[in-house]
C-alpha cells in the first residue's frame, strides 16, 4: 500500500522512481525524485514525491518531505560508473510503473509539477485535471534504452513533440541525446524553454529563438551522479519565482556546479550555498 501522507497541498510535486543506487560504499538513495524533491525543500517550497519503491530501499532522506510510495518488488536500480569519457550506467531493476490516478487530488494543482523519469516509468502528458502554474520535464527517463545486460544508452523519445508542446521547461543533458544538435534544435522549437546541461561546460538556454550558454565556475569534482536533478529542480523553481529563465539557468548552472563536490544526496544545496549563488546572480 502506498505511504499515508498529509492531503495538504504543495507547492512542487515531483513525481517519478527513486533510485536505489548500486555505489562502490553501498547501495544509496538517488534518482531524479530524490534529488530534485531536497532541492526543492532546500529553496524554501512545500514538497510532495509521487514515486514507487520496493522494500530494499531506505526513504528515510526523505522524511520531512510528503511521499506516496506505490508497492514494488523490486525499485528501480541503477549501477554508475565514470570514466574519461563520462558515464557508464547499468539498469539491474525496475519499479512498478506510475498511474497518474495515484495523485492525491490536492497535489494536481502544486504551482510546479515536474515530471522526473529515470526508467520510462510514466507517461509524458498529463491528464486533465492537473493544473500546475509551470509544468517542468527532466526527459531522460522517456530518451534512454538498455540492452539485455542492462548498459544503457540512448533512445528516440516516441510522441516526444505532444510533451513538449504542453510543457513550461524542459531540462535534458546532452548525453541524453548523444550530442545530437539537430535534435536540440528541434526539440527547443518544440518547447518553450529548454534548458540542455553540459556537465563541467555548464548549461545552454534556448528561448524565443535564442540561444545563450552559461559556463560553470571550475570546481574539484567528487560525485556527478544527480547534478542535474539539482539542477532542474533550482532552475524551475527560480524560474515560476522570477519568470527570467536566463536568471534561473545561471542559478541553477552555480548550485549544480557546487553540488559535484560533495558525495550522493550530500551535493543537495545549502543555506549558504543557495544564498551566495543567488548573490552572484546579482552581481
Amino acid at each position: 500500500m502506498p505511504n499515508l501522507v498529509s492531503p495538504e497541498p504543495v507547492d512542487y510535486l515531483v513525481i517519478g522512481h527513486v533510485a536505489h543506487d548500486l555505489a562502490p560504499e553501498g547501495p544509496r538513495l538517488g534518482g531524479t525524485a530524490a534529488y530534485s524533491a531536497l532541492t526543492a525543500r532546500a529553496l524554501g517550497v512545500r514538497v510532495g514525491v509521487v514515486t514507487a519503491a520496493g522494500p530494499e530501499t531506505s526513504l528515510a532522506p526523505l522524511n520531512d518531505i510528503s511521499v506516496v510510495s506505490l508497492e514494488s518488488p523490486r525499485s528501480t536500480t541503477f549501477e554508475n560508473t565514470y570514466n574519461e569519457h563520462g558515464r557508464i550506467q547499468y539498469v539491474r531493476a525496475q519499479a512498478t510503473r506510475i498511474d497518474f490516478e495515484r495523485v492525491p487530488e490536492s497535489w494536481q494543482r502544486a504551482s510546479i509539477i515536474h515530471l522526473g523519469p529515470i526508467a520510462d516509468e510514466m507517461d509524458a502528458t498529463l491528464p486533465e485535471g492537473f493544473s500546475p502554474a509551470l509544468l517542468g520535464l527532466t526527459a531522460q527517463g522517456w530518451m534512454r534504452q538498455w540492452d539485455a545486460n542492462g548498459r544503457v544508452s540512448p533512445r528516440q523519445w516516441e510522441n516526444a513533440d505532444a510533451a513538449l508542446q504542453r510543457a513550461n521547461a524542459v531540462v535534458i543533458s546532452r548525453e541524453d541525446v548523444n550530442g545530437d544538435e539537430e535534435l536540440i534544435e528541434h526539440m527547443a522549437h518544440q518547447t518553450r524553454v529548454l534548458a540542455v546541461t553540459e556537465a563541467a561546460a555548464g548549461a545552454v538556454l534556448h528561448w524565443h529563438g535564442d540561444r545563450r550558454r552559461f559556463r560553470a565556475p571550475k570546481v574539484k569534482e567528487v560525485d556527478a551522479t544527480g547534478a542535474g536533478d539539482i539542477f532542474a529542480a533550482a532552475f524551475f523553481v527560480r524560474l515560476l519565482a522570477t519568470r527570467d529563465p536566463w536568471e534561473a539557468t545561471r542559478f541553477a548552472t552555480l548550485i549544480a556546479s557546487r553540488s559535484i563536490t560533495r558525495v550522493g544526496l550530500d551535493g543537495i544545496p545549502t543555506p549558504s550555498d543557495i544564498e551566495q549563488c543567488k548573490m552572484e546572480v546579482l552581481n
